[in-house]
């Protein structure tokens, strides 16, 4: 992973952070009092290097009606409990190992001066870090702003290019509030994920996932039914261009979505004029064959002018994606004028937003407006210039800003892209989205009409990820590259690749948002803070 940041410091906490320990003590002090002590005037003081260890316990003991024994003996299993977060760690070597020098790794803790000179004896890689401030040694603790201002002269830092990470919210908001950027941390993976977001490329990173997964980017349905298809195979080769990334069933003529045995449907699945027209216009086929396969295509039109799903008569359904595409393929080849009422009532949908809801066979709002907006890149009809356009573009800066998956932010960004709108909003939502893997979250494409069962593909999002940012830098420079130069969004974290669409023809965790808080965990931080 390549270094691709304006960050140059990070500022970790270490209790909770990098450091954990076991809460369970031999002794009969109560979470409650222990919550009190650690909060308590004398704590502070004792944290600040102000009194010895001796007088803090005594002096607790005595506040807080605990033999002082009891209170040494309560701090003593938490020493020895002890464990560094080696997870966390490992990533933070590797982040640093590919900066080239350029980054710099700083703890800060809430730690009196005996609690660190044990913390020091654990095993744990501490040339990791260029310097280690302790409110003992500062004199000050967190979240008070003299501890963050200490450490930003001694070392440096410039606080808008610094990362902190800290269990407690209010050692974070404090931060923030001198122009750092605030991690919340309360799980390895979000936080680890936040990380490489702020600190790595998103293109070159999600690119490396497509090439790990090439062939194997499969789609799934919501319930874990793993789909080997045709269609997201597609568009994953429009986006990317490059067919050693997918696995399709070659066919001159008619496709079928389903490469094999259909599933969670008719064991003979029809082939389909959605998936047929997408096919002959990323892959192509002879001329002859194309408008062979159109004719039989004029053959699957209702009384209402409108194209049909499947070249089945048994099977009468219409779906305004699917006339979308094949409107596409009609108007690619200069046939366009033959779905004239299909288009009419395409603009009528348009017009009415009938799409908001997604349609029978299609899952999001973003799906119908991308493949309209790709039969517009396409296609260079003046009728549809002028018919479509400016209706589209109105309805796609209406959606600007919408909630949606990972999917529909990389398909809104691409039209925004492509007809010149700047959409930094969801360019800011989109990176932060981008898992721990390089790839982006999966995204619902489409779904079956009897069930409501939806089908995504990791791989498909990915790829029109990574082209949208790749598109949105090369027509708006200034665009967001990766979340630090926007403010953080929620991560929700999920586990298990030169025209805006290539066809053949002519041619980011817990953040700065309240909701990003972690809750209070019933375990009382014992040591470092």
């Amino acid at each position: 992973m390549s270094f691709a940041s304006d960050y140059t410091t990070l500022i970790f906490d270490i209790g909770d952070v990098l450091f954990s320990w076991s809460p369970q003590t031999r002794t009969s002090i109560s979470q409650n009092v222990l919550r009190k002590i650690l909060s308590s005037p004398t704590w502070i003081d004792y944290e600040r290097g102000r009194i010895p260890q001796a007088e803090c316990y005594a002096r607790v003991g005595g506040e807080f009606s605990v033999d002082p024994t009891e209170v040494a003996r309560t701090f003593q299993d938490a020493r020895d409990s002890l464990q560094s977060n080696e997870e966390l760690i490992s990533v933070i070597r590797r982040l640093k190992a590919h900066s080239n020098g350029t980054l710099h790794v700083f703890a800060m803790s809430n730690i009196s001066a005996p609690d660190y000179e044990v913390l020091r004896t654990k095993p744990a890689d501490w040339s990791l870090f260029d310097g280690i401030f302790t409110s003992a040694d500062v004199g000050e603790r967190k979240p008070n702003l003299g501890f963050y201002k200490a450490v930003i002269s001694s070392t440096g830092a410039d606080p808008s290019r610094t990362i902190f990470v800290d269990d407690k919210m209010e050692n974070v908001l404090s931060a923030r509030s001198l122009g750092m950027r605030g991690i919340i941390f309360d799980d390895n993976s979000k936080v680890i994920r936040a990380l490489y977001n702020l600190l790595g490329d998103p293109i070159e990173r999600g690119s490396q996932y497509l090439a790990v997964n090439a062939k194997r980017l499969l789609s799934v349905t919501d319930n874990g039914i793993l789909l080997r298809e045709n269609f997201a195979q597609l568009l994953i080769l429009e986006a990317t261009d490059n067919r050693s990334l997918v696995n399709l069933t070659d066919t001159c003529r008619t496709w079928n979505f389903f490469q094999e045995r259909p599933l969670l449907t008719t064991e003979e699945f029809p082939f389909d004029l959605d998936t047929t027209s997408l096919g002959l216009t990323v892959i192509g086929s002879p001329e002859d064959v194309v408008h062979s396969v159109m004719d039989d295509m004029l053959d699957y039109i209702d009384d209402d002018g409108i194209i049909q799903t499947y070249f089945d008569h048994r099977r009468p359904r219409f779906d305004p994606v699917v006339c979308v595409n094949a409107l596409t393929l009609f108007y690619s080849y200069g046939r366009g004028y033959q779905l004239d009422r299909t288009l009419r009532w395409i603009r009528e949908v348009l017009l009415h937003r009938a799409y908001l809801d997604g349609t029978r066979y299609y899952a999001t709002p973003e799906c119908f407006l991308y493949f309209l907006g790709r039969l517009l890149e396409i296609s260079s009809d003046v009728y549809l210039a002028a018919y479509i356009k400016p209706l589209l573009i109105e309805r796609i800066q209406e959606r600007i800003g919408a909630d949606g998956d990972a999917l529909a932010l990389a398909m809104r960004l691409r039209l925004c892209a492509s007809f010149g709108l700047r959409n930094d909003v969801d360019l800011r939502t989109l990176l932060p989205l981008q898992c721990e893997d390089g790839g982006w979250e999966i995204g619902w494409i489409y779904k079956y009409g009897s069930s409501g069962i939806k089908i995504g593909n990791r791989g498909l999002t990915t790829s029109l990820a990574v082209k949208a940012i790749k598109e949105m830098k090369q027509r708006f420079p200034g665009s967001p590259s990766s979340p630090s130069a926007a403010p953080a969004i929620p991560l929700a974290y999920t586990t298990p690749p030169e025209r805006l669409f290539h066809h053949s023809q002519d041619s980011q965790l817990h953040s700065n948002e309240p909701n990003g808080q972690r809750q209070q965990q019933s375990i009382v931080p014992l040591v470092p803070g």
